[in-house]
C-alpha cells in the first residue's frame, strides 16, 4: 500500500516548509475515537460546575499563551501578529461566555401546560468538528466551547495547512487540565472525515469551510441520520443607501476586506451602492486601499499579510482578471507586489454586475467589488440575487429605515451601520448555500444536544 503524503505547514510569507506531520493510521484514529467515546460516558454525568471551571482555566490559557498562539498563525496561514493576538483574545472571551453562562444555558426550559412539563439538554456523544485554516483558533474554539459544556466530547480535523496550530489547541486543552479523550486531534486529510462521520462512536458533525466539502459532510452524516451544523460560504452584500455615512461605509468596507487579507466568510464581499454615492465611495474607499501596507505578517508595520498560498493568491488574481475582461473596472490594486509568492495588492472593482465573476462568485481574498443600484428597491434585489445567504448589512443615517429593509434581506445575519460579526452572546450561521445551524451563544449548546421532553 502506498504511504498517504504527510501534513506540511508551508510558510506562505517565505514558501519555505515549517513543520511536517505524519498522516495518523487507521489504528491511531481508532484509538483516539475510542478514547472520546469512553471519556463522553463518564463526562456527560459530571457536574455542569466542573465543565465551567474547565472552560474557564481555557479562556485564562488562551489569554497566557496569546503571543505564541498570534506567532503560530502568522508562519502557518499569514495572519498579521496583531490580528493574531485579537483573535486568542477572541476565543478567551468565549470561553469565559461558557463558563459564565453555562448553567443558565443548560436549565430546563419548562413549558405551560396543564400539567407539569418541560425540556431537559442531554449531550449527544462525540462530536467531530472539521474547520478551516482562516481562523485557526476561533473557528475551533466557539464549536469545542458549547460541545464540551453540554456534556459531549470532540475531535477535531483541522484544515491540513495549519497542524501547529491544531496541535497548539489540544495542548492548551492538556495544560488547562482537560480530562484525556474530551478533546483531540486527528491528523488526517479531508476525504477520511466522511469515512470518520460513518463510524458509530460518532455522533454529530460540524463543518465550516467551502460549498462542495460541506455537502459532501452533510451526504455522509445524512446517510447515518446524524446530525451536523454547515457553515458554509458567503457572498455577503453591504447595501449603502443614498443616506449613507460614506466615510464610515468606505472604512468598513476596507477594514472588512484587508483583515485576514480578506479570507474571512462573512465579509462584505458586494458592495452596493445608491447610485448617488457611487463616484464619492469608490473614490474614499481607493484612497483608504492605497494607504494599506502589504508585507511581513510579523512586522508591527504590516496592515495585509500574505494570502494563505501561492496557489490561494493566484486564484483570486485569476477571478479579478475574468471579472475586469466581463465588463467591471478595475480602479486600484489587484496586481502581485514586489514580494511575489502568495502576496496580492488589494483590489477595488466597479461598475460589477450580475453575470461577472466578482458578483456570483466567492472572492477569498482582498477584493471590494462595488455594485450600483438605482434606488432602495433594486439595492435589495442586487442583495438577495445570490445563491449564498450568510451575512449581510445594511448602512443608512436612518435606523427605521436600514431595519425595515434589513427585514427583507435574506441572510442568516444582518448587521446595521456595522458586520454582523463573530462574538459569543449572538448566534451565528446562513442559510440558503451558506449552510444550516447556528454556532455560539446559546444556539450553540443546544445544536448537539437531546431536546428531551418530560411531561406529567
Amino acid at each position: 500500500m502506498t504511504k498517504e503524503s504527510p501534513i506540511k505547514t508551508v510558510n506562505p510569507a517565505t514558501g519555505q516548509t515549517e513543520k511536517v506531520y505524519d498522516v495518523m493510521s487507521d489504528q491511531q484514529i481508532d484509538g483516539i475515537l475510542e478514547t472520546a467515546d469512553k471519556a463522553f460516558r463518564w463526562w456527560k454525568a459530571t457536574d455542569v460546575s466542573e465543565r465551567t471551571a474547565l472552560l474557564s482555566r481555557l479562556a485564562q490559557a488562551f489569554r497566557d499563551n496569546r503571543e505564541e498562539l498570534a506567532r503560530l498563525a502568522a508562519v502557518e496561514m499569514g495572519k498579521v501578529y496583531r490580528e493574531g493576538l485579537t483573535e486568542a483574545d477572541l476565543c478567551a472571551k468565549i470561553f469565559d461566555y461558557y463558563a459564565r453562562n453555562g448553567s443558565r444555558l443548560l436549565e430546563d426550559r419548562p413549558y405551560e401546560f396543564p400539567s407539569k412539563a418541560y425540556v431537559m439538554y442531554e449531550p449527544l456523544g462525540v462530536i467531530l468538528s472539521i474547520q478551516p485554516w482562516n481562523f485557526p483558533y476561533s473557528q475551533v474554539v466557539r464549536n469545542a466551547a458549547p460541545v464540551i459544556l453540554a456534556g459531549n466530547t470532540m475531535v477535531l480535523k483541522h484544515s491540513s495547512n495549519v497542524p501547529q496550530c491544531a496541535e497548539m489547541i489540544e495542548r492548551l486543552f492538556r495544560e488547562a487540565g482537560s480530562p484525556e479523550g474530551v478533546f483531540a486531534n486527528l491528523f488526517i486529510k479531508g476525504p477520511k472525515a466522511s469515512e470518520i462521520i460513518a463510524d458509530d462512536r460518532i455522533k454529530g458533525a460540524t463543518f465550516t469551510g467551502g460549498v462542495n466539502a460541506g455537502r459532501s459532510v452533510a451526504e455522509a452524516a445524512g446517510r447515518k441520520a446524524k446530525k451536523c451544523v454547515m457553515e458554509l460560504s458567503g457572498i455577503d452584500p453591504m447595501i449603502v443607501l443614498d443616506d449613507a455615512d460614506v466615510e464610515l461605509a468606505a472604512k468598513t468596507a476596507v477594514e472588512m476586506r484587508t483583515r485576514n487579507a480578506g479570507q474571512v466568510c462573512n465579509s462584505p464581499k458586494r458592495v452596493i451602492v445608491d447610485k448617488s454615492l457611487v463616484e464619492e465611495f469608490v473614490e474614499r474607499t481607493a484612497t483608504l486601499l492605497r494607504e494599506v501596507v502589504v508585507g511581513d505578517p510579523l512586522d508591527d508595520a504590516t496592515g495585509m499579510g500574505p494570502l494563505s498560498s501561492v496557489k490561494a493568491a493566484q486564484k483570486i488574481k485569476e477571478q479579478i482578471d475574468k471579472s475586469v475582461e466581463e465588463g467591471a473596472v478595475l480602479v486600484y490594486g489587484g496586481t502581485v507586489p514586489r514580494q511575489g509568492g502568495a502576496f496580492l495588492v488589494p483590489a477595488l472593482l466597479r461598475d460589477v454586475e450580475p453575470g461577472m465573476t466578482a458578483f456570483d462568485e466567492e472572492i477569498f481574498g482582498p477584493t471590494i467589488s462595488v455594485v450600483t443600484a438605482d434606488g432602495e428597491e433594486d439595492a435589495l434585489r442586487l442583495a438577495n440575487d445570490c445563491r449564498f445567504a450568510l451575512g449581510a448589512s445594511v448602512f443608512s443615517t436612518n435606523g427605521q429605515r436600514a431595519e425595515r429593509l434589513a427585514r427583507r434581506v435574506e441572510a442568516g445575519m444582518v448587521g446595521i451601520n456595522t458586520m454582523a460579526g463573530s462574538t459569543p452572546e449572538l448566534p451565528y450561521g446562513g442559510t440558503k448555500d451558506s449552510g444550516y445551524g447556528r454556532e455560539l451563544s446559546d444556539y450553540g449548546v443546544h445544536e448537539f444536544a437531546n431536546h428531551k421532553l418530560v411531561r406529567f
